[in-house]
């Protein structure tokens, strides 16, 4: 792919986690900040969400957060990090950061860390982008899904070409090297945007 301007993350922000889930969301905002590359996420001051902005911010990153104005409160938008764009729904929400993001990667998350994945994954199933989705499965997080989506691809639910609409890697320098080596995006936009 030609250069990595903007990554998207999806990730959580509970505070209850795992250390090394807060380390791996820490070693992602300093790697993107040092290759220039900046951050598209949910907007969030809070878990996960937080210490991504956090540590891209003082590693001398640019951060984009876009957060609906009803999780504004709940999620504690981060008005510290001079680009908080606020929309008023959550469908605005995902639009917006695939617009504005090269690739996606998802960190260890909940219900909503799901929900945006797995609907940018269909989006590229049928055709609306093609651009990198990468789940970095920090020690061993995504196991379980992955097997689920083993268990849909056996069932006859998931085509065996689906399986490559996401990749998976383990650390966060291999998601810059799995971006790095995905084809050039053909689709301009979103195709449902005309």
């Amino acid at each position: 792919m030609a250069t990595l301007t903007s990554l998207c993350v999806y990730c959580g922000s509970s505070e209850r986690v795992a250390e090394r889930h807060k380390e791996a969301a820490a070693d992602l905002g300093r790697a993107a900040a040092q290759r220039g590359v900046r951050i598209v996420f949910g907007g969030g001051r809070v878990g996960l969400m937080g210490v991504l902005a956090e540590a891209a911010l003082q590693a001398g990153g640019k951060v984009t957060g876009i957060i609906p104005e009803q999780l504004r409160a709940r999620e504690v938008g981060h008005d510290g990090i001079g680009d908080l764009r606020v929309v008023g729904t959550m469908h605005a929400r995902k639009q917006l950061m695939c617009e504005d993001s090269d690739a996606f990667c998802a960190l260890p998350g909940g219900l909503g860390t799901l929900d945006e994945t797995f609907e940018i994954v269909t989006w590229k199933q049928l055709g609306i982008h093609d651009k990198p989705v990468v789940l970095v499965n920090v020690a061993g997080y995504w196991d379980p899904l992955l097997a689920l989506v083993e268990h849909q691809a056996e069932a006859g639910y998931v085509r065996p070409a689906h399986r490559e609409l996401f990749q998976v890697v383990q650390t966060v320098d291999q998601i810059f090297e799995t971006v790095a080596a995905a084809p050039e995006p053909r689709i301009k936009g979103l195709s449902w945007m005309g």
